[in-house]
C-alpha cells in the first residue's frame, strides 16, 4: 500500500549542510545552537543537541548536502517508498549514520537530496540545553511550482499556504508532512540551495532565552522578533559564518484539515509586526 508523506507523518529529523570549512562551521553551531560537535568518518562533522542534529561536509556554502525526514514506523517507510516508485522518482537505498537501515533517497528537480528513514535513538549528553528541536527547511529555487509539484504532487506533502504576486506567480509554498503548518517550504530566488532552516522554541519565553544565549555569544539578531503571516509563528533570525540563515520560531500553527490559504507577496505577509525580508521583488 502506498502512503503519502503526510500519511507517513514525515518530520524534519536532521540536515546536512555543505561548507568551505566544515569543522569551523560545526564548532560555531556547537556554541551558537547549544550543541556538541564531533568528527565522523568520511570527513563529516556532526553537531547534536536535544532533538536537533546537523551534519557538515566540504562543499559550497548554502548548498544542501541532504535533508533527512523521519517517518512514523517501518510500514510508513515502506508505503512512502512504494509511492515514490509509483511516481517514477527512483528512490535509492542509502546508508546514513542518523537513520536505521532501510532508508532511501530521492532527488528533487533542483538536485537536492532528500532522505527518508527511521530515526535512530539519540544519545544526548547535554542535559541543560535550550529547547529547540530542528523543525523546518526552506529551499531557495528558481521554480517554486516544480518544487511544489515534486514534494506535494509526487511525495504527498500537504500544501498549507502559498504566497502569490500580483501577476499570479507563486513566490512561496509552505508544505507539511504532519500536523505542523510547514516543515518544508520554498522561496523563489535567482539561485538554488538553502534559504534557511528553523528550530522550534515552543513558546515566547524560550525565544527570549535563545536571544539571551545569542547575546552571550556576541551574535546579533538580524531580523525579528516578529510574527509571520503564514503559520502565524513568532520568530527571530541569525546568520552563520557561511551566510546561512537560522530561524528560531515558536507557536507555529497546527493544521489538520483546511483549505490552502493564499497570501499577497508583500512585506506584511512575512512579518505582521514590522519589516519583512523579501527574497525577490519580481
Amino acid at each position: 500500500m502506498t502512503l503519502s508523506a503526510l500519511q507517513a507523518s514525515a518530520y524534519l529529523h536532521h540536515l546536512h549542510l555543505c561548507s568551505p570549512v566544515p569543522q569551523r562551521l560545526a564548532e560555531w553551531y556547537s556554541k551558537a545552537m547549544d550543541m556538541q560537535s564531533e568528527s565522523l568518518p568520511g570527513d563529516l562533522w556532526l553537531t547534536t543537541g536535544p532533538a536537533r542534529q546537523v551534519l557538515f561536509s566540504s562543499g559550497d556554502a548554502k548548498k544542501l548536502g541532504h535533508a533527512g525526514f523521519a517517518v512514523r514506523d517501518a510500514e510508513s517507510l515502506k508505503g512512502l517508498r512504494e509511492r515514490a516508485e509509483e511516481m517514477g522518482i527512483s528512490p535509492q537505498s542509502i546508508e546514513t549514520p542518523l537513520f536505521q537501515p532501510g532508508a532511501f533517497e530521492v532527488t528533487d528537480p533542483d538536485g537536492n537530496g532528500i532522505f527518508f528513514g527511521l530515526a535512530k535513538s539519540q544519545p544526548v549528553k547535554i542535559t541543560k540545553a535550550i529547547r529547540g528541536p530542528i523543525q523546518h527547511l526552506t529551499l531557495a529555487t528558481r521554480d517554486v511550482q516544480a518544487i511544489e509539484d515534486f514534494y506535494a504532487g509526487k511525495l504527498g506533502f500537504g500544501v498549507s499556504d502559498r504566497v502569490v504576486n500580483e501577476h499570479g506567480k507563486i513566490m512561496t509554498c509552505f508544505m507539511r508532512g504532519n500536523h505542523e503548518h510547514h516543515n518544508l517550504a520554498c522561496f523563489y530566488q535567482d539561485r538554488q540551495g538553502v534559504d534557511h532552516h528553523s528550530y522550534e522554541a515552543g513558546e515566547w519565553d524560550t525565544i527570549r532565552d535563545w536571544s539571551d544565549h545569542f547575546a552571550s555569544q556576541n551574535i546579533q539578531l538580524f531580523w525579528g522578533p516578529g510574527r509571520h503571516g503564514p503559520g502565524n509563528n513568532l520568530f527571530i533570525f541569525i546568520e552563520d559564518p557561511d551566510g546561512n540563515w537560522i530561524e528560531v520560531s515558536a507557536e507555529l500553527e497546527v493544521v489538520h484539515d483546511r483549505p490552502v490559504k493564499i497570501w499577497p507577496h508583500q512585506e506584511r505577509t512575512l512579518n505582521l509586526w514590522g519589516r519583512g525580508v523579501l527574497r525577490a521583488r519580481e
